[in-house]
């Protein structure tokens, strides 16, 4: 968020519930809750940052609007998106829309997930807006943190972390949301690859600049706006990277030498992953664990085999030929964003050498 997004139109704040909602789930980080003045919370308050707008104004988007790829002329082929497969739909949620919205309360069958992209830190992320089995809805706080989007939630007001997916502030601090996998693609390679896709349109309820950036340059400068708590000269600030966490290890990979290299095999923690990266900036990661067997892949003449069995593997993980012909490999969830937002979060974090 930056000051001159603050002129976005306020939306209406909903009124959150009088009685208190408990979460019940636990959390990793249940024991680091502090109290201080009756409020909870698991990271200092005075690290948490006025960003500038005030709660929803920068409103998200809670009645989407969809057509089918084939009616998209609004979308050009470069223009990036959130690409979501879930329950037998598949949806495409562009940035250029995103950018002046930050979430997208939607549904894909029965999972309500909330869509979310930060532009200070180029992050994304799909969350299941599920709390202890209630439906809820995600708005913009008007807060950072470590120069990251802080969500809250419609229930009962509490501050989640974008890059946590963590409550950090109020009632449900420690407590975290499911995660989804998800692509950020092209959508010419989104298209290609899902024909069938529906496409979130510029229909939103809202007059917006939609396909004129507000950051204007902020992306390829080397200027990060709003404090973090934690720098690392590894890499460039705003290099294009996606993090992978594991029992508490956390490794990055620059998207550059992902693209170079179309197949890593590397092991996060407890985790044998496999990153598959076939579309420009489009990431994938599995677990490389199938049928009892670590499997090691590689990438040669246009196709994914493994060496243990020679078996072809395509891009959503499943075996198309060879001795493991109709075997799945587990998705797994990355964190796509700028370095200089996962290093702060995640100061121990490992780099890949390749």
């Amino acid at each position: 968020m930056v000051t001159g997004v603050a002129l976005v139109s306020i939306a209406v704040i909903f009124s959150l519930p009088q009685q208190l909602y408990v979460q019940e789930q636990s959390s990793s980080l249940k024991s680091n809750v502090t109290v201080t003045d009756g409020v909870k919370h698991i990271v200092p308050l005075d690290e948490i940052k006025n960003g500038g707008p005030p709660p929803d104004g920068i409103p998200s988007i809670d009645n989407p609007k969809f057509v089918p790829a084939s009616q998209a002329q609004f979308m050009n082929n470069d223009d990036l998106v959130i690409g979501l497969r879930l329950n037998g739909q598949t949806k495409a949620y562009p940035l250029f829309i995103l950018v002046w919205h930050e979430i997208v309360n939607d549904k894909l069958g029965d999972t309500p997930v909330a869509i979310t992209y930060c532009p200070l830190c180029f992050t994304t992320q799909v969350f299941e807006r599920t709390l202890n089995d209630t439906e809820v809805q995600f708005g913009t706080s008007g807060k950072l943190y470590n120069s990251n989007l802080v969500m809250y939630d419609r229930l009962t007001g509490s501050y989640w972390s974008q890059a946590l997916g963590e409550s950090i502030k109020g009632p449900l601090a420690g407590d975290e949301l499911k995660k989804i996998p998800f692509d950020v693609a092209k959508w010419t390679d989104w298209k290609s690859l899902y024909p069938d896709t529906l496409v979130l349109t510029t229909d939103t309820g809202y007059q917006r600049a939609y396909g004129s950036d507000p950051y204007g340059d902020y992306y390829t400068s080397p200027y990060i706006l709003f404090p973090v708590l934690h720098k690392d000269d590894r890499m460039q600030p705003k290099e294009k990277i996606v993090g992978f966490e594991d029992s508490g290890h956390y490794k990055a990979y620059k998207i550059s030498d992902l693209e170079s290299l179309k197949v890593v095999n590397d092991s996060v923690g407890n985790k044998q992953i496999l990153l598959a990266t076939l579309y420009p900036g489009m990431v994938r990661a599995f677990d490389r664990n199938a049928d009892g067997k670590t499997l090691d892949f590689v990438y040669i003449d246009g196709k994914i085999t493994d060496k243990q069995t020679n078996s072809e593997w395509n891009f959503d993980g499943e075996a198309i030929s060879g001795t493991m012909q109709g075997t799945h490999l587990q998705r797994l969830v990355i964190n796509p964003g700028f370095w200089f937002e996962w290093v702060a979060f995640h100061p121990t974090t490992e780099v890949y050498q390749g």
